[in-house]
């Protein structure tokens, strides 16, 4: 009979890996684990003025339909942890690539709004299923036992510069394309445009399985004692501090997906056309390959936990600011600090909240399932907050309902602040000698 593996033997990266194939190793963890997610959500949170009139749908319809998305991907973090666990992660990487990428195809035809609301969903299973648990398990084991920070912060930051370089290169081809006066742009002209857009996203996720194949190698063989077995899942289960961890990423992912309504939020309240307002959106992106990396080597000096904590209580700062509407119509750099300094906090947890699986006592031949099982909690965030951003934009139109948004931002980031005081106490408390 096996013995449960235990939460300090983090498996290293296989011994034959030099140091350059370590480096392509997580390039190529990057690059898949950014472009897989264009399709899905850099197009309409970059692009989203133009993806509302181009498909004919309003904010809420759009965010309706994302939840298709975030209902399918519950299910799919739940089904695919076991299989991170159970399945190389190369495999499992590619096939997931390949098949997001075959949506894309039929995205680029601009289909209608049921259409639209299935590929969601199709979405929802090959980005998370096929694909998620198989990466935080990949970089949990490229980390090794100490530099978690560092992994889950290069992973991050590398995909924040990736979706940056991408975004920017998409917004520069957007205003070649249009007028020179965007708002005088056709609907048929902002139409091609988006799709050409749409067909360069599917490209490059086609592109990135390719690279996956051929850069990520096959997990070794594991130890009969660390081998996964579906009786161990219990364990992660039952494990409080596996579920706090799961409410601070809900808490965090309720603000990243807050950073969707910037755009709308500079074109309502401030004016800005569609190009300046994904000019707002591409700075975020920007911001976050530096916040993500900077907290993940902070972290591993400082610890997790310490530094989550600071990066919810600035979150609260730059949400309140703009619920409170202390930031002037008048004076767009208000808008720029608030956008800086609230996405660098946002990313930076992101970069964070998987790096505290060995402090949550997570056996690392059970991340995959952790991961899984975190995620279904933490990503509900995908079934809510679609329809609660279209719900106040389109019923309190204009100013007003940004202002809703973001008193609501506010308060989860608040409930994140007190959720990770609470894991940090626990898991402190349990490491305590008896």
């Amino acid at each position: 009979m096996s013995t449960p593996p235990t939460a300090d033997a983090l498996a290293p990266p296989p011994p034959e890996l030099t140091p350059a194939r370590r480096i392509v190793f997580m390039i190529a963890l990057v690059i898949g684990g950014e472009a897989i997610f264009g399709l899905p959500f850099i197009i309409p949170r970059v692009f989203r003025p133009t993806v509302l009139d181009v498909f004919g749908i309003t904010n809420t319809e759009l965010g309706g339909a994302m939840a298709y998305y975030g209902v399918a991907a519950m299910i799919a973090y739940f089904l695919g942890g076991p299989l991170a666990d159970r399945f190389p992660a190369r495999r499992l990487l590619c096939a997931a690539l390949l098949t997001t990428a075959l949506g894309g195809l039929l995205h680029a035809r601009i289909p209608d709004l049921d259409t639209l609301r299935w590929l969601y969903a199709y979405w929802g299973v090959t980005t998370i299923m096929l694909f998620w648990a198989a990466m935080i398990r990949a970089t949990r084991e490229w980390g090794g036992d100490d530099s978690q920070g560092a992994a889950f912060g290069l992973l991050d930051g590398g995909r924040g510069l990736t979706a940056a370089l991408l975004v920017s290169v998409c917004t520069a081809l957007l205003a070649t394309l249009l007028p020179e006066d965007p708002a005088t742009a056709s609907l048929q002209e902002r139409t091609a445009a988006l799709q050409l857009v749409i067909y360069i996203f599917t490209a490059i996720a086609a592109a990135a399985a390719v690279l996956t194949w051929f850069a990520i190698p096959e997990r070794p063989a594991e130890a009969a004692a660390d081998r996964f077995e579906l009786r161990h899942v219990g364990r992660v289960i039952r494990n409080p501090a596996v579920w706090l961890q799961g409410v601070i990423i809900i808490t965090a992912y309720v603000g990243y997906k807050g950073i969707d309504d910037l755009g709308l939020y500079a074109r309502d309240t401030f004016g800005f056309d569609d190009v300046q307002a994904a000019g707002i959106s591409t700075l975020a992106f920007w911001i976050r390959p530096v916040a993500a990396i900077a907290a993940g080597l902070i972290a591993d000096r400082i610890g997790a936990t310490r530094a989550i904590i600071a990066c919810f209580a600035l979150m609260i700062v730059g949400d309140l600011a703009a619920a409170l509407d202390l930031i002037d119509p008048g004076a767009p750099w208000m808008l720029y600090t608030m956008v800086v300094s609230t996405a660098a906090a946002v990313y930076a947890i992101r970069g964070l909240y998987f790096a505290i699986f060995g402090q949550a006592g997570v056996p690392a031949a059970l991340t995959g399932t952790a991961a899984g099982i975190v995620s279904l909690v933490g990503y509900t965030p995908d079934v809510f907050m679609g329809p609660l951003m279209g719900y106040f934009t389109d019923t309190y139109p204009g100013h007003l309902g940004h202002r809703y948004l973001f008193a609501a931002l506010a308060a989860f980031a608040a409930l994140g602040l007190l959720t990770t005081l609470a894991f940090a106490a626990y898991t402190r408390r349990r490491a305590a000698p008896a």
